[in-house]
């Protein structure tokens, strides 16, 4: 019974620790925020007096960094505290999907993907992982690639939607795309996965390809 005594202390002190972590976080976010509004403040003010165009330049950098560090920070503690989940009945998927896609085409196989979904948050979700799948190496990705695929699984007691983002570009993407954490993409991915597996789904990777299921309603 020891060794179990000190698992569960460990995990306590790691929900301890996390919790702490995120009050940190969004007490720094709101630290850069006022810092950026003092550098906006001194932005104005140079423009006005007339200032050498390279410290214009570097001030204007230097809020561009605190915006990004912000964003980031910001996902960080949405991503460390309780998801606010709220189901809408009938939600329809492949309109979700549409959207996120903004002017690349979905293939939808057939109809039916309507669920219990939270339309914003799914719809975050999903774009996100739309915008690494096509940004995977930071430059526009080809129009005709990758794809981005819908259809049905009726194999399981519960009618699933699988979605595939196939021929991704594998410059700049991890291994694990929902798991590395790495930098703000990363988080945003790691947030992506998190929103899908409270909808009762599930994400899974392999070269090439991003996949996600989510559970539809029974026709």
């Amino acid at each position: 019974m020891k060794p179990l005594k000190s698992e569960l202390q460990d995990a306590e002190t790691l929900r301890e620790l996390g919790s702490a972590s995120v009050q940190i976080v969004h007490d720094l976010k709101n630290q850069l925020n006022g810092l950026k509004l003092y550098a906006t403040f001194l932005k104005k003010r140079m423009e006005k007096g007339e200032r050498p165009a390279d410290e214009i330049e570097t001030i204007a950098k230097i809020i561009a960094g605190l915006e990004r560090a912000a964003t980031d920070m910001t996902v960080l503690v949405r991503y460390g505290r309780t998801l606010d989940v709220r189901r809408q009945p009938r939600t329809d998927l492949s309109r979700l999907l549409a959207a996120a896609a903004g002017e690349k085409s979905v293939s939808v196989e057939g109809g039916g993907y309507e669920g219990e979904f939270d339309a914003a948050l799914l719809g975050e979700a999903l774009k996100t992982i739309t915008s690494a799948a096509l940004n995977g190496d930071g430059q526009t990705a080809d129009e005709n690639s990758p794809t981005i695929n819908l259809r049905r699984d009726e194999s399981g007691d519960t009618p699933r939607a699988i979605i595939e983002w196939s021929d991704v570009a594998q410059s700049g993407q991890p291994e694990d795309a929902f798991g590395a954490f790495a930098g703000g993409q990363g988080l945003r991915m790691a947030l992506a996965a998190r929103i899908i597996r409270a909808h009762g789904g599930e994400v899974g990777q392999e070269p090439g390809v991003m996949r996600a299921r989510l559970p539809l309603a029974k026709v």
